[in-house]
């Protein structure tokens, strides 16, 4: 051969290597009979990485997974790594700062000041220097471009940012549209590159918020209590995720650097993609940004061994929410037998339709309701039960009556078919879940978490269908005994909680208007756009008549053999209030031919379900599973509906139930606050959640009355909506032979009388509530539903109050410091005789509030400008509608949620079409037009004696509220 090449030889050479280079093949892992088809790469640098295909819509969804959590923070530090998830959104020396130069001197000297704070203990001392942590701060503010992160994600048409963590993990979370990959690794590869602790003290007042919330939060409060006691050494137990009050308060910056440098390496890292993209060109685009990044040596975790748990261990919790109960038994971590033996009696004891708590406890109403969790975690797992006294009942009783259960499967009582349905039922459920990207990406993230091969984690049920029922039986006996962990959650008042006490913050600058080099460069570059796609319901939909005369919206299912069929009513309990009791009571009946236990199992073993939902406005009835099994599982529901048995016990317990339920909601903060007062700040006292029968009238129900009521439900207006395999012409025919619908229907009932408030002034509703933090919601009545403002409205929500990178959160959350959660919208109502709704809400500690309200009224009084934020939302606005796709049952719900509007086609494409054209004076214009100078109705969840009324005086005259007043009972 010769030695030299020709100049033409040479660059023949040259250009075949740089095909080859081009297209280098990655080697990936795959697995046989994988319903997810997943590829697994490693990276050089040990960079693992999960696809999955699946072209729902052009979009993907991403995780980028770190295997370190709470259980990896320092003794002395706790909280860190939840702390350095928040500070992952701040931005690195390219982006998130106006001049890194001159910012990174004063970032350095705040993080030494840090130090010698936490070292301090003299009090007065630690103020100066927090003053003057405050006062450098405020100066380091003015080179920060603060949610430059946030702005760039939301630009290209990202959705859902966020992270969490958790005992071993901490996840980054985005969903973007396809074109727009190579820009989110960009984005990505340079966001954990060199991350920077810029406005720190800020985000520290956000993590103190969070903190008070959790002891504000009694589920909190137990599940802490829960694995204190069961895990002695382990970090599961001897730390919190979100840390102590003594290590919040006492932060260090050091720290934080030394654990992203020990854990955020490529070897301890994963990137799970799931969605519409080409797996070779991701990796290689994945392998151009991540491939410099430098793998570390990874110190191994020795997790502690835990002595044996002998006798139950006995723990109370204090707190306002209603009582339960919650206990556990510690088992063997990830990939144990034990773990897989645990999901299977897990299924056996509560599955929602026909376990032994579903049938024994719930469906007999022994207890207001029961339920069983398996919970598998790397180095332990726990067998969880939770459960929730009906009236007149212990703690200990319910307690009793769920280990009884476990006892069953002890002795073996429960029925041989019920593994195999069992193990099947997981089956669906995992079908079911994997018509979802973000569930399928969220499988890559637990098995890389969790430390498993792919093969084992994705066959994990085909491994359960070898599981037999001697297996459970001596499981359950050599696990299960006086070995548990026990939680009494009561209620009162918890003497004993403690609150971050919040620290003098002066507001400082978020340059709203700046834009990084990097951010200028990224956003500037061309993609090529991908097409909106909008549902033509008259082509997408499958106008049916059954002999009834009942409409059948049809759409085809080409994927997988589910299905879902939904009796669909456009009215609800404001037509009458009976509505929702009827309709439960079918879950607690039998038929002629079987006992209401017989009907629950025999749903289960035809792999379906149905349930019931009822609102003021609609109702549905609905029946999901195998579309194999669908014929007969519609010939049973349609039995329980239209010949139920009565049973005078049954509807006994269901009122006593309901009369529990009631009294637990007035001890709940969630339902005070998001049901009770909010249906009081939007209709008074007469609203649809107060528009319910009272304690004389349910007592007065009888069974035969129900049943009726179920039986003439069918003969009402209504829909029959179907997504499932089965032709139309078969599902016709199902319909006319099973659904029991007269020929001819009658109309609808009128709804009574409920009507909006109109806001001529402004009141200030105060409800006290045993808590630290102070939660304020504000509504104010506007213009009856206008659908040509809805290109506005969306462009107006983007921009003003709608996310992380939106104007009300700078302000009052980056800038201010003032809440852990904050937002305001303009609702859009759901019927058109409804009105639009000026919304706002703010979460923050009630020493808090002055600021708060200020900061609000502020913003609602006068838009703040910004060209970048305003182009980086229209951006955000018309690349999610390109990338969004309505489809499956969906495209049959939003068909008869448009209606409700008036709306015959999809509107999204009214706002695609407009919002581009629109401008910042349009959007100042709605401003002024339905926010300024308007008059609210605000309500306030707080401790009455720690709220500053003189302050809601300056807003609207005040009134205290009895929990009777916003119940109606």
């Amino acid at each position: 051969m010769n030695k030299f090449f020709s100049k033409a030889g040479l660059i023949l050479l040259l250009v075949i290597s740089h095909a080859a280079i081009f297209a280098q093949s990655y080697k990936y892992e795959t697995v046989a009979n994988d319903p997810l088809n997943a590829r697994i790469y490693k990276l050089s640098n040990g960079l693992t990485v999960y696809m999955s295909v699946y072209k729902n819509a052009p979009r993907i969804q991403t995780y980028i997974a770190v295997r370190a959590g709470s259980k990896n923070d320092p003794a002395d530090a706790t909280g860190l790594a939840h702390y350095l998830e928040h500070m992952l959104f701040k931005g690195t020396d390219k982006y998130g700062s106006l001049d890194f130069q001159k910012e990174k001197p004063l970032l350095d000297k705040i993080e030494k000041l840090y130090e010698t704070y936490r070292a301090t203990k003299d009090e007065s001392k630690r103020k100066v220097i927090y003053r003057e942590i405050d006062s450098i701060s405020g100066v380091a503010a003015k080179y920060a471009i603060a949610n430059e992160y946030d702005k760039v994600v939301a630009a290209i048409g990202a959705k859902g940012s966020n992270a969490y963590t958790s005992v071993e993990q901490t996840v980054y979370v985005c969903d973007i549209p396809s074109n727009q990959l190579e820009k989110w690794l960009t984005i990505e590869a340079e966001r954990f590159r060199a991350p920077q602790m810029r406005i720190f003290h800020t985000e520290l007042e956000a993590v103190y918020e969070e903190k008070n919330r959790s002891l504000d939060t009694d589920d909190d409060k137990v599940w802490e209590t829960l694995f204190a006691g069961m895990f002695k050494k382990h970090q599961y137990g001897t730390q919190t995720t979100i840390g102590t009050i003594d290590h919040l308060k006492n932060p260090s910056i050091t720290k934080i650097r030394e654990y992203y440098d020990q854990y955020y390496i490529p070897n301890n890292m994963a990137i799970c993609l799931s969605g519409d993209f080409d797996p070779e060109e991701a990796i290689r685009l994945i392998d151009k940004k991540f491939s410099s990044w430098k793998s570390g040596k990874l110190k191994p975790y020795d997790a502690p061994k835990e002595a044996p748990i002998t006798k139950p261990l006995v723990y109370d919790v204090t707190g306002p929410d209603a009582e339960s109960v919650t206990f556990g038994f510690r088992l063997p971590g990830a990939g144990s037998k034990e773990a897989d033996l645990m999901r299977v009696m897990s299924a056996l004891i509560y599955n929602g339709t026909a376990g032994l708590a579903d049938l024994n406890l719930n469906q007999k109403q022994a207890m207001l309701s029961a339920m069983a969790y398996p919970m598998v975690v790397k180095d332990y797992s726990v067998f969880l039960m939770m459960g929730s006294p009906k009236a007149g009942q212990s703690l200990e009783e319910a307690k009793q009556l769920m280990l009884e259960q476990i006892n069953l499967v002890k002795k073996g009582e429960f029925p041989d078919w019920m593994i195999e349905a069992a193990v099947n039922d997981l089956k669906l459920q995992e079908i079911r879940s994997f018509e979802n990207n973000r569930e399928r990406a969220s499988a890559f993230v637990e098995a890389f978490v969790l430390g498993l091969p792919w093969k084992e984690y994705i066959h994990t049920n085909t491994r359960l269908e070898g599981i037999t029922k001697k297996e459970v039986v001596e499981f359950a006996n050599k696990h299960f005994s006086e070995n548990y962990v026990v939680v009494n959650k009561r209620t009162g008042e918890d003497k004993n909680v403690q609150k971050v006490v919040k620290p003098a913050i002066t507001p400082v600058e978020v340059n709203r208007e700046a834009q990084s080099d990097f951010v200028k460069t990224l956003v500037g570059t061309s993609v090529s756009d991908i097409n909106p796609v909008f549902v033509d319901y008259k082509k997408d939909i499958v106008q049916l008549k059954a002999e009834s005369s009942v409409p059948v919206l049809y759409k085809k299912n080409d994927e997988n053999n589910l299905f879902s069929l939904y009796y669909y009513y456009d009215f609800g309990s404001n037509a009458d209030p009976m509505l929702p009791v009827a309709l439960d009571y079918l879950q607690y009946i039998g038929t002629a031919k079987m006992t209401a236990a017989e009907v629950q199992q025999e749903f289960y073993k035809l792999g379906c379900r149905f349930s019931v939902f009822t609102a003021e406005d609609q109702i549905y009835v609905s029946l999901t599973g195998l579309a194999t099994n669908q014929e007969k599982a519609m010939k049973l529901l349609e039995e329980l509906m239209t010949a139920g048995k009565a049973d005078q016990v049954a509807l006994n317990n269901l009122v006593d139930g309901i009369l529990k339920q009631r009294a637990d909601n007035k001890l709940s903060k969630n339902v005070i606050l998001w049901q009770a007062m909010n249906n009081y700040a939007i209709y008074g006292p007469k609203n649809p959640f107060t528009n319910i029968l009272s304690e004389k009238e349910l007592k007065a129900l009888t069974p035969e009355g129900l049943l009726k009521l179920n039986k003439e439900l069918l003969s009402y207006e209504h829909k029959v909506l179907y997504y499932g395999p089965v032709a139309p012409d078969n599902l016709l025919a199902q319909v006319n032979d099973l659904h029991k619908a007269p020929a001819k229907l009658k109309q609808m009932p009128l709804a009574n009388q409920i009507t909006e408030l109109d806001n001529k002034e402004t009141n200030v509703y105060i409800v006290d509530y045993e808590m630290k933090q102070a939660e304020i919601m504000m509504y104010s009545k506007d213009e009856k539903l206008n659908i040509s403002n809805f290109p506005k409205i969306t462009m107006f929500s983007e921009y003003f109050g709608g996310g992380m990178a939106s104007v009300v959160f700078q302000e009052l959350r980056e800038s201010r410091a003032l809440a852990y959660s904050t937002f305001a919208s303009y609702q859009k109502p759901k019927s058109m005789d409804r009105s639009h709704m000026v919304m706002a809400y703010i979460g923050t500690q009630a020493d808090k509030l002055p600021e708060a309200m200020a900061g609000m009224a502020e913003l609602f009084n006068e838009l703040p400008k910004s060209e970048n934020l305003f182009n980086a939302s229209k951006e955000a606005v018309v690349q999610k509608i390109r990338t969004e796709r309505i489809t499956k049952s969906e495209v049959l719900l939003s068909y008869v949620r448009n209606q409700k509007l008036g709306i015959e086609h999809d509107f999204r494409k009214d706002i695609y079409e407009n919002a581009p054209a629109m401008s910042f004076d349009d959007l100042k214009e709605f401003h002024s037009q339905h926010f300024r100078d308007r008059k609210f109705n605000i309500m306030v969840l707080g401790k009455a004696d720690m709220l500053d009324v003189k302050t809601l005086e300056k807003y609207g005259k005040v009134h205290y509220l009895e929990l009777k007043d916003i119940f109606g009972y």
